[in-house]
């Protein structure tokens, strides 16, 4: 059978394909790379615009022999004018490339934005022969590279991807990156209990301590999802994500029109704990639905209360996912203090093209480095997990 030509062309908007022929090239497994998810983003102005995130999304199409195209894979990409909302940092990347008189910005970010949980990038319909998959990825590795120096760009950045993703860039010369997160793995558990039971005496305490301390309280947590999330519960949670982003990290990223748009076209694919005290709303974490993972998002208070962030962020989590049968709780970057509550230390990855060669292997030469320092990071950190010893 002969190969059908591909093409390669770039969109500004999702509104420019068709919803189901991208969801069917991310699988349908990660939220954070959908339809919905990244059209949201774009319809409630959290990019685009002034936003210095400015939708540039690439797609690989077949033609048939009608003259009409299919789409075969794909890549959410971006302009970016900064280094925000990554949470992969490399703005000593971009200060030393402008000190040497180069021009950092703007440059390409494949991403979800603003959302530091790896998955696919390189979007391929996982039911596809192995064989086409991996030219189809290798398209998109190669579009990446050839649009990064057709417009002249600094780089382009691939960030929490997959395994899988990170080989097809390699492929193409990428320079790979590592950092860690704290994730919760569901050993078939059968209860929390049975997840404590797993744990030293010592952590064990501390952790029923903790949600005791809330139980307590006079604070009520429920659970919400599809219909039953409300625009109340969402202008809530607004006001909690403004307020701690204010206080913690600056303008936050997210508008309110987003809440209401994911809450719209995701709504079974949202869990939301919501805080109250007295009847009022006073605190909410937020988190999305993969198809064997709970992804914690974004939390938000406007009372300070001990233990409450441990108990709605990771505690209600690892419950939701031990009653649901999944596999995972991703709780977002950063953390060592999830280690505690029994999150593992895992690798995430990022990949980046760097065009200019002295700039690149200067990049290379740090990122060697790194790696090392990660890794034998996660291996102290893994050997301090709370769990019993064998």
């Amino acid at each position: 059978m002969q190969q059908q030509p591909l093409t390669i062309s770039f969109v500004q908007s999702l509104d420019e394909v068709n919803s189901s022929d991208w969801n069917d090239c991310t699988g349908g497994d990660n939220p954070f790379v959908s339809y919905e998810f990244l059209s949201a983003l774009e319809h409630s102005g959290s990019v685009g615009g002034d936003t210095g995130w400015t939708p540039y999304h690439m797609l690989v199409q077949a033609g048939m022999p009608d003259g009409s195209a299919t789409l075969k894979a794909c890549m959410p990409l971006y302009l970016k004018h900064h280094s925000y909302g990554e949470y992969v940092f490399d703005h000593g990347w971009a200060d030393a490339f402008e000190r040497a008189g180069g021009r950092y910005y703007p440059k390409l970010q494949a991403s979800a934005p603003f959302t530091p949980a790896a998955g696919p990038r390189f979007l391929v319909n996982p039911s596809g022969i192995p064989e086409e998959r991996a030219l189809l990825k290798a398209a998109l590795a190669d579009g990446l590279v050839q649009i990064t120096d057709k417009m002249g760009l600094s780089s382009a950045h691939v960030t929490f991807l997959t395994d899988e993703d990170a080989a097809a860039a390699q492929a193409e010369h990428f320079l790979v990156r590592h950092d860690q997160q704290f994730h919760w793995h569901n050993d078939g558990y059968t209860s929390f209990d049975h997840f404590l039971d797993q744990l030293s005496s010592r952590k064990r305490k501390q952790i029923r301590k903790e949600r005791k301390t809330v139980a307590a309280s006079d604070i009520q947590i429920e659970t919400l999802t599809g219909d039953n999330l409300t625009e109340q519960h969402w202008d809530a949670f607004f006001r909690f994500y403004m307020d701690t982003g204010a206080r913690k990290w600056g303008q936050p990223y997210l508008t309110r029109e987003f809440f209401t748009e994911v809450s719209r076209t995701m709504k079974d694919q949202i869990v939301l704990f919501m805080c109250t005290r007295s009847g009022t709303e006073i605190a909410a974490a937020l988190n999305f639905l993969g198809s064997d993972t709970i992804y914690g998002r974004q939390w938000g208070c406007i009372e300070d209360h001990p233990c409450l962030h441990f108990e709605a962020c990771y505690y209600r989590a690892i419950d939701y996912a031990i009653e649901h049968d999944l596999k995972t709780v991703e709780a977002g970057a950063q953390g060592p203090h999830k280690l505690a509550r029994g999150y593992a230390p895992v690798k995430t990855t990022s990949v980046h093209y760097i065009s200019n060669p002295s700039f690149r292997d200067a990049v290379e030469r740090f990122l060697e480095d790194e790696r090392r320092g990660v890794s034998a990071e996660i291996d102290y950190l893994a050997s301090k997990t709370p769990f019993k010893k064998a």
